[in-house]
């Protein structure tokens, strides 16, 4: 562990404002003094414990909703209990304006709560064995686990108990209460089915086989922005897994990063040490000399929402739940908890795509379950593009978010469900971060959005970043951005029209997943942004031109080769002739002086004729795409 050690001391010359308050006193006095706070009144409250104490125990001052506050409701795995899901929903009706957010780590969030009423809602969770300890800033927050753990078919190793353990480790222990550097994320998935984003996480446990067995392989080192990498690590029981994950911890405790709070998650320490250095480190730790890696087996996307419900390994299902952007309210997770017990086990599994099961539902109960009224709200099984959405919580909740993000979202479902509907057979994953921490998971989506300020006419305005290609199973892999500071006002169109490539391209039963992999990633990243823009600019200019992607062009995402090919299909489209006779590899040979297109043909918008000349002109010098969006730009 010597190289940790000098990683270490190079890194930790001195600390970042937050670590010297974390000195300044226990996080455990803070908690302790909420009844009084609670008696004496908001404004009693020391800042310090309001900016930071209290977040050590899902406690959240929000200057959003002045003199309340959010908590952040610890969901081990995303598991409820019947009794557990009631209490959540009677604390959010009764304290905290029947409003609560699922996350995208498979919590609740509850809001609008005040310090007077903190002390009867921490002993109602309680009373239900749910606790906030731990799921705000430098601590370990909850355990993320396939949500049909031990009942779903494709699961092989039940996890949950598991994950009890590793939580066991620290949840309640004042040593580690606010003691590592930065926050921790952590997941176990003993399924083959992606149901938990299980590559996107400090610490990942993830299903694998080696020799005739199966365990978990470790991945280490996932956080917003970066899939976790495989530490060549094989763990064949839980025995290994709790050796291996309390040495990572007791690592990252001792050797992690306290200097630059934007550089000091686990990711950074490995990546000054190697993975290597640190798989040999959690060994060195444990005494334990692992086996290498084996073949990992969570492969399968999660495909639930596009089922309504799945079949259980005892007969009975799990009857999937679709909250838009996780969206929900007190008064419904009563009802969605009583329906459950009603029909099944009363049990409630959140996932992290905000939405939830009612778990273990009678074959001969269906019917039943459907014909609630419940399900005039929400719905079993929505549209292509509400069953995967995502959305934070944005500006209005979050200090940090720039856009209001949920509202966006919404928007953009419901304009999409009515001007391009998909058949019932498509799938797309539409995720929202309303600024660039990215809660809203942007970059694992198929289409993502990042927050961001924009300018339109001189005035500072809600804009987005738009990424597209992330992938959770299959070599996960993180999303790349296409379009950078879109007005808000103008996302819509753009992403109708890629979407209408999908609809038009698209196999059946495609993915926008698989889509993507077939034609989009022929295109380099400004091809797509490109054209995007240009079938954007040329719908609200009212010209019918039929441009888009092609199935198998051989442009081999050379920027110039594709500026040619667009712009050769455009001349032809506008003059029904072609700009060259004779092209060898996307470039005129022997070529005759362009004609430009506005001679050809004078009514052509003035933007659009500027700038394919622009692509097509004789001797072109080396031009890229940036060059020529200012043309088509949309203003306003």
């Amino acid at each position: 562990m010597e190289k940790l050690q000098i990683s270490f001391e190079s890194r930790n010359t001195k600390i970042n404002k937050i670590e010297k308050m974390k000195n300044s006193k226990k996080p455990i006095d803070a908690y302790e003094k909420i009844e009084e706070y609670a008696k004496n009144g908001y404004d009693t409250i020391p800042k310090e414990d309001k900016e930071y104490f209290l977040k050590c125990f899902g406690i959240f001052d929000k200057p959003a909703t002045p003199n309340e506050f959010m908590m952040r409701i610890r969901i081990p795995g995303g598991h409820l209990s019947c009794e557990q899901t009631v209490a959540l929903g009677e604390i959010s009706r009764d304290f905290g304006r029947d409003y609560m957010d699922l996350t995208t780590r498979a919590q609740i969030e509850l809001r609008y709560i005040s310090i007077e009423n903190m002390p009867a809602i921490l002993k109602k969770l309680e009373s239900v064995g749910v606790t906030s300890y731990q799921t705000g800033v430098d601590n370990f927050r909850g355990i993320v686990a396939d949500p049909l753990d031990s009942f779903a078919f494709d699961n092989i190793i039940p996890s949950q108990k598991t994950l009890l353990k590793m939580q066991e480790k620290f949840l309640y222990d004042e040593k580690w209460i606010s003691m590592i550097p930065r926050k921790f994320n952590t997941s176990i998935v003993g399924s083959i089915s992606n149901r938990c984003n299980a590559f996107g996480h400090d610490c990942c446990f993830v299903l694998a086989q080696k020799e005739g067995f199966y365990g978990y392989n470790l991945y280490i080192g996932g956080k917003v922005g970066k899939i976790a990498k495989n530490a060549d690590i094989f763990l064949k029981n839980e025995e290994e897994i709790l050796l291996a994950y309390g040495a990572l911890i007791n690592l990252f405790k001792k050797y992690g990063f306290r200097d630059n709070r934007n550089r000091n998650r686990l990711f950074y320490l490995i990546e000054s040490v190697g993975i290597q250095e640190m798989a040999k480190s959690i060994r060195e730790y444990c005494g334990h000399d692992f086996a290498t890696a084996g073949t990992t087996l969570t492969k399968l996307d999660n495909e639930d929402a596009d089922q309504g419900k799945m079949a259980l390994k005892d007969g009975s299902f799990a009857f999937h739940v679709t909250i838009p952007a996780g969206i929900f309210g007190g008064i419904d997770m009563i009802e969605a908890a009583n329906i459950s017990k009603k029909y099944g086990s009363g049990d409630i599994r959140l996932d992290i795509e905000q939405n939830l099961y009612m778990m273990n539902i009678k074959k001969e109960n269906i019917k039943g379950i459907q014909d609630e009224s419940f399900f005039t709200k929400y719905k079993q099984l929505g549209s292509p593009y509400a069953n995967h959405l995502i959305a934070c919580a944005g500006e209005k909740h979050c200090k940090f978010g720039v856009i209001p993000n949920k509202s966006d979202a919404l928007n953009l479902v419901q304009y999409l469900e009515e001007n391009l509907p998909l058949e019932n057979d498509a799938k797309i994953r539409i995720y929202w971060s309303a600024c660039v921490k990215g809660c809203g998971l942007h970059d694992l989506g198929d289409i993502g959005f990042e927050g961001c300020k924009v300018k339109v006419d001189g005035i500072q305005g809600y804009g987005v970043h738009i990424f597209i290609g992330g992938r959770t199973t299959r070599n996960a892999k993180i999303g790349y951005s296409v379009l950078k500071s879109i007005p808000l006002k103008f996302a819509h169109l753009y992403v109708e029209s890629l979407v209408l490539e999908y609809k038009k391209l698209r196999y059946k039963n495609e993915s926008f997943e698989d889509f993507n992999q077939r034609v989009l990633n022929q295109y380099s990243k400004a091809a797509i942004g490109f054209m995007m823009t240009l079938k954007t600019y040329l719908k609200r200019k009212n010209i019918d031109i039929d441009i888009g992607f092609k199935e198998n062009i051989k442009t081999g995402k050379n920027e110039k080769f594709e500026i040619f090919e667009i712009g050769r299909v455009l001349y032809k489209e506008i003059t029904g002739e072609e700009a060259y006779q004779i092209i060898d590899v996307f470039t005129p040979k022997f070529p005759k002086k362009l004609e430009k297109i506005d001679t050809k043909k004078q009514d052509i918008d003035d933007n659009l004729a500027q700038m394919v000349n622009t692509m097509l002109r004789e001797n072109n010098p080396a031009i890229v795409f940036s060059e020529l969006v200012d043309f088509i730009q949309l203003k306003n």
